[in-house]
């Protein structure tokens, strides 16, 4: 993997050089305390030392909300175009959230293909960037604080410059693009990366045992720490919306006045939903809250694990800080993997 670097005072010509490789979405502030994934026109716009967007950058490849197809009684049915030939670049995506990504690639790529969404996935390049973690961040318990593929190039601060890692022929392509903007990588540089990469890991406040987790898990099925968490979940599903790997859908028709014509899209939907589980005849097979919460911790846990070899959360924070019961997953899983409950 080639690694050049970029001089923080040429960023900014560097993000206006990008825009001939499609439109740029990053970052920015929406107030004090919230940042969200934007378009930007320009630059100064981009907020470089967020911690977690309010929602993650599978909101681009798996809309909250999407057509799927139109129907009426003269035409039947036919498929909404996606803009195939539009092209996209997520700037400004931390390490976690490209292991998201990487996840819902191997969900969606599974027996049955979602070529939607990786009509999608080919027309987006990531161009990621490290950050400093804050109390809510376990990504370094989960794996995801570091990122080897999933991205085109990957920016990492070095104070007065950026090391950038090129892992692709597109990421090459961007750097060639403005080639005078980048330097060569000294003896300096390496040691400056080693020094951050070094005081990084004293910034992680939180952190998950995994070990033999799912062993755990499947001993402490009957545990009652399920009720407890059960009796403080809203079914809000706020947890799932912020999820950067949570990826159930509803599928709903939606009539135009006429009654003739129509569209049936797709909307994000939550294991936690009280109507998440029921079925025709009206039997609902997790009707208590507590079970559609020890459902959740299973999927991410156990059952993804069993499937995929490893767990489908990548320690990003965002339901910590979604939660408005305060149900926090570390203590959660620290308290099913100690004997406090009995």
């Amino acid at each position: 993997m080639q690694i050049v670097k970029l001089p923080k005072q040429n960023l900014d010509k560097f993000i206006k050089s990008l825009s001939k490789f499609g439109q740029i979405y990053a970052p920015i502030k929406k107030d004090a305390n919230t940042s969200l994934f934007s378009k930007i026109e320009d630059s100064s716009q981009i907020d470089l030392g967020y911690n977690r967007t309010l929602l993650p950058p599978k909101k681009y490849l798996l809309p909250p909300i999407d057509s799927m197809f139109r129907f009426s009684a003269e035409a039947g049915y036919e498929e909404v175009e996606h803009g195939v030939d539009e092209k996209s670049i997520l700037f400004g995506v931390h390490s976690c959230d490209i292991h998201g990504l990487r996840i819902l690639d191997l969900v969606f790529s599974g027996r049955y293909v979602d070529n939607h969404y990786f009509t999608g996935r080919k027309n987006t390049s990531i161009i990621g960037l490290s950050c400093i973690p804050d109390d809510m961040c376990f990504c370094r318990s989960m794996g995801t604080d570091f990122v080897e593929n999933g991205f085109d190039l990957f920016l990492s601060d070095i104070d007065q410059s950026y090391l950038v890692r090129i892992a692709t022929s597109l990421g090459d392509d961007m750097v060639r693009a403005s080639q005078s903007l980048f330097k060569e990588v000294g003896k300096e540089e390496i040691e400056k990366h080693k020094k951050k990469s070094n005081e990084m890991q004293k910034h992680f406040k939180t952190d998950i045992e995994l070990y033999n987790l799912p062993e755990i898990m499947d001993l402490e099925y009957e545990s009652k720490t399920w009720e407890e968490i059960g009796e403080k979940c809203l079914s809000c599903g706020s947890c799932s919306m912020v999820c950067p790997t949570c990826y159930c859908y509803d599928v709903f028709d939606e009539l135009s006045l006429d009654g003739k014509t129509g569209e049936r899209k797709t909307r994000w939907d939550s294991c936690l939903f009280e109507d998440y589980a029921l079925v025709a005849g009206g039997t609902n097979f997790r009707s208590e809250r507590s079970a559609r919460v020890k459902n959740r911790y299973f999927h991410k846990h156990r059952g993804f694990v069993a499937q995929y070899g490893k767990p489908s959360c990548v320690g990003c924070g965002r339901c910590i800080q979604s939660c408005p019961a305060k149900i926090n997953v570390v203590e959660v899983i620290t308290k099913i993997r100690s004997d406090a409950y009995v």
